[in-house]
């Protein structure tokens, strides 16, 4: 069975605002508590065994910066953040130049308020920088996080840090990367989603224009034909031109108003189901020539609009083809049943057989249609003289199977 989704993947990202500002939130907290713990720590005025150095407010600076910028990054854009990841990466490998040339001063705190920010800016960038800049910005982040602990002194527990920041950074950047190319895939497949309606829609607006239009032109033939022996059919035979002319412009208007509306959602039902195919075939009687019967049996309250849509493009379909092609028809059978997990559709006239092509966009529609659902369609001879076409369409109904 072919499901479909009525809500756009792409948008399911802002579904949990309340969810998105409470992480950010534990994020700044846990920030600001490692701020704190290098405070306590001595990283920001504990520099080296002689005294206090210059460099503790520069680290402490540092470190505030980049939890500033880690604020701000949600309100960034996709050039704006990865443009300040390379400005923070690149003050932060200058400060670690700079450590290192005073290793001479003495043991040197570590402090974890910094490379922790610079993990979480490796995150976002990767998931959300535009290409060219992230390219930039991601190995200088990735070079911050690992340099800043053999900067501060290079021996047997620094070079243990740093592998384990190296680690740390290299599995937040595959998740960084991993998360950007499953959005790029939610976009594509609701790109998809959104052509494939689309192409639907397109697809609707031919039969229903067709649809129309051939009936009018039948109308019309026939009010010229007894326009000489009997004038007076000739008004009502006009208004029910006028008529099938502005149904046609509504259907039309109202369809091609949504194939351009480039930003809003299409809608999964064109416009009609089961209850307008008896208005179908009250037109088609009405025009004159063959008559048309309908007979519905079972219950169709239940049915999805995928199925109902379907079964009323399949009358349409049917009768259009009817008034193009069958040579003395005098009465055409619609017949639509529900039985189970099935709805069958039976389009037949009395007409004389004709050869079935699958050249035009009549048939070849109805075919791709139908098999959208998951159903099957037949066209040909029927064995007691004219000619049929019979659709079965499998019926779910909130997407389990009617047993």
């Amino acid at each position: 069975m072919l499901e479909r989704s009525a809500a756009p993947t792409a948008t399911r990202g802002k579904d949990h605002p309340q969810l998105l500002v409470t992480v950010r939130l534990v994020l700044v907290v846990a920030l600001a508590g490692l701020v704190v713990l290098d405070w306590v720590g001595g990283d920001f005025y504990r520099i080296g065994e002689d005294g206090a150095s210059a460099l503790g407010p520069a680290k402490l600076g540092c470190a505030l910066l980049a939890i500033a910028l880690v604020v701000a990054s949600p309100r960034l854009g996709s050039r704006a953040l990865p443009a300040a990841g390379c400005t923070l990466a690149f003050v932060s490998l200058c400060l670690s130049v700079v450590l290192h040339m005073e290793m001479s001063v003495g043991a040197q705190a570590l402090g974890y308020a910094e490379p922790a920010a610079l993990v979480w800016l490796l995150l976002v960038v990767a998931r959300r920088g535009v290409p060219s800049w992230a390219a930039v910005a991601i190995p200088l982040l990735y070079l911050a996080i690992v340099l800043r602990p053999v900067s501060v002194q290079v021996k047997q527990s620094t070079t243990i840090f740093a592998l384990m920041f190296a680690l740390v950074a290299l599995l937040v950047l595959g998740i960084g990367l991993g998360t950007r190319l499953l959005l790029v895939d939610r976009r594509r497949q609701a790109a998809a989603l959104k052509l494939e309606q689309r192409t639907e829609f397109a697809r609707d607006l031919h039969d229903f224009v067709a649809h129309h239009v051939t009936g009018i032109v039948v109308q019309a033939q026939g009010a010229h034909a007894i326009a000489g022996r009997r004038p007076e059919l000739v008004p009502p035979a006009l208004r029910r031109i006028e008529q099938a002319g502005s149904e046609a412009l509504t259907s039309m208007r109202h369809m091609v108003g949504m194939l351009r509306d480039a930003d809003g959602e299409v809608a999964l039902t064109p416009l009609a189901g089961i209850g307008e195919v008896r208005s179908l075939v009250e037109e088609f009687s009405a025009v004159g020539g063959a008559r048309a019967r309908l007979a519905l049996e079972g219950a169709f309250g239940d049915l999805p609009v995928e199925v109902t849509t379907t079964a009323h493009r399949v009358v349409m379909e049917a009768l259009t083809n009817v008034r193009k092609h069958a040579h003395g028809c005098t009465e055409v059978r619609v017949r639509v049943e529900r039985s189970g997990d099935r709805l069958t559709v039976r389009v037949s006239d009395d007409g004389r057989p004709r050869q079935v092509s699958r050249s035009g966009f009549g048939l070849k529609g109805l075919d791709e249609r139908v098999g959208l659902i998951g159903g099957s369609v037949q066209a040909g001879p029927v064995t007691a003289g004219g000619w049929g076409v019979e659709a079965t369409l499998p019926v779910t109904t909130a997407g389990v199977a009617v047993s």
